[in-house]
């Protein structure tokens, strides 16, 4: 049975700013204690959620959640090659391995089901 448009917004916000602020305030707390200076603002994710909620409001819920999914895409492979980093520091490749990562990908099957249910 197909989603309602309400219910795929909701739940597509949910996934956009709710665990993406968390994956993101955990990156600038890495940063800050490896004597960085985080990026202020919401970032490239910040700008990929704005596309996503336009091309809802024109193509609708389908290109959307298929944008989504993209962006989620290119999201796993930016955590594995920074895996691949031989300067990122041991604790800031844990936090990826062990939770972002997981989490990132965790997100595609639910955009899958989302996908089949158009």
């Amino acid at each position: 049975m197909a989603m309602s448009k309400s219910g795929n917004h909701g739940t597509l916000n949910r996934l956009l700013r709710g665990e993406l602020r968390a994956a993101a305030n955990e990156l600038r707390q890495h940063i800050h204690q490896h004597g960085g200076k985080p990026e202020q603002g919401s970032g490239s994710w910040g700008a990929w959620a704005k596309t996503v909620e336009g091309a809802a409001k024109i193509f609708g819920n389908a290109a959307a959640v298929k944008a989504l999914k993209e962006g989620e895409e290119h999201g796993v492979k930016d955590y594995e090659d920074a895996l691949n980093d031989p300067n990122l520091p041991a604790d800031c490749k844990d936090l990826i391995r062990n939770r972002l990562l997981p989490q990132t990908r965790s997100h595609l099957p639910v955009l899958d089901r989302f996908i089949s249910a158009q």
